[in-house]
């Protein structure tokens, strides 16, 4: 699946601070940062851990 910087992607799993499920992806390289969207926390995964949790892609020109 392709994504990149500042795309809004969906986990599989929900955040356990208000139920979210989106991220923005903040930082992209080995490993990629993401930022939750329902708090703010942000996180650094792996790209192989990252590619396994993500359901889909929201790409940044389709966001309002």
């Amino acid at each position: 699946m392709e994504y990149k910087l500042n795309d809004i992607v969906e986990l599989k799993k929900e955040h356990p601070c208000h139920k979210s499920k989106q991220w923005v992806i903040i930082r992209m390289g080995a490993d990629i940062r993401v930022k939750c969207l329902g708090c703010g926390t942000s996180v650094l995964l792996p790209r192989s851990v990252f590619d396994k949790k993500l359901k889909k892609v929201i790409p940044s020109e389709e966001q309002e």
